[in-house]
């Protein structure tokens, strides 16, 4: 148990700069405390109860504003960074050295019964705000953007932005350096509502040359 707790804090180091101190991550980290409120209730929901684990899971909702049901499955290495308003369903499962920032949702899309929230692959980064729900897949090192609503299925390795999310960057460019890098540059994606205006205003200038040079050849 100690040793996984130490893991637990050591995931925090290598993850958060602002980290100072063990006794500052220990008593000061709520994705710490969610992730091990959790633990907890989800033992206790696989033995069958149902309301304790129910009643634990919105002790931790109240003391760190994260909500996690005890049926969800978690590896090892999450890291929840400020993590106020995030949401993890029932059915969730989330890999190993997952990175999720605050008011991410893990949710389902409507009232059906069995596996109907999303699964996250190892080394994915969910960033602030994004909301992947459904029953499908997230593949390993795959990178959500923002603010992203992601309703289908994402490849490995994929960069998914927008609503909905759209892939645009399958591997990138960074040259990643093993099965344990976590790559949580979610801050440089591409912006694809920008490459395309950028095309728009190219075409609009060649249309400009060519109306002008057609004047042009009026005049003359």
């Amino acid at each position: 148990m100690f040793k996984r707790l130490k893991k637990d804090i050591q995931v925090v180091f290598d993850r958060d700069p602002a980290a100072r101190s063990v006794w500052e991550v220990v008593f000061c980290y709520s994705g710490l405390h969610a992730i091990w409120f959790h633990r907890l209730s989800h033992k206790l929901y696989l033995r069958g109860w149902v309301l304790l684990p129910r009643m634990i899971s919105n002790l931790a909702r109240f003391l760190t504003g994260i909500e996690i049901h005890p049926g969800a499955t978690i590896g090892e290495g999450l890291f929840i960074d400020h993590g106020t308003g995030i949401v993890i369903g029932e059915t969730a499962e989330i890999g190993k050295n997952v990175t999720l920032y605050q008011g991410v949702t893990l949710g389902g899309t409507g009232k059906e019964k069995g596996k109907r929230h999303p699964t996250i692959g190892d080394n994915v980064v969910v960033a602030s705000g994004a909301k992947v729900l459904g029953s499908f897949t997230v593949g390993e090192h795959a990178k959500i953007g923002a603010g992203s609503v992601v309703l289908k299925e994402v490849p490995p390795y994929a960069t998914v932005v927008g609503i909905p999310g759209k892939i645009v960057c399958m591997y990138g460019e960074k040259v990643r350096g093993g099965e344990d890098d976590v790559d949580l540059r979610h801050d440089q994606l591409p912006d694809p509502e920008g490459q395309m205006l950028f095309c728009m205003q190219h075409h609009l200038q060649l249309l400009q040359e060519k109306i002008t040079k057609l004047e042009k050849e009026l005049k003359k």
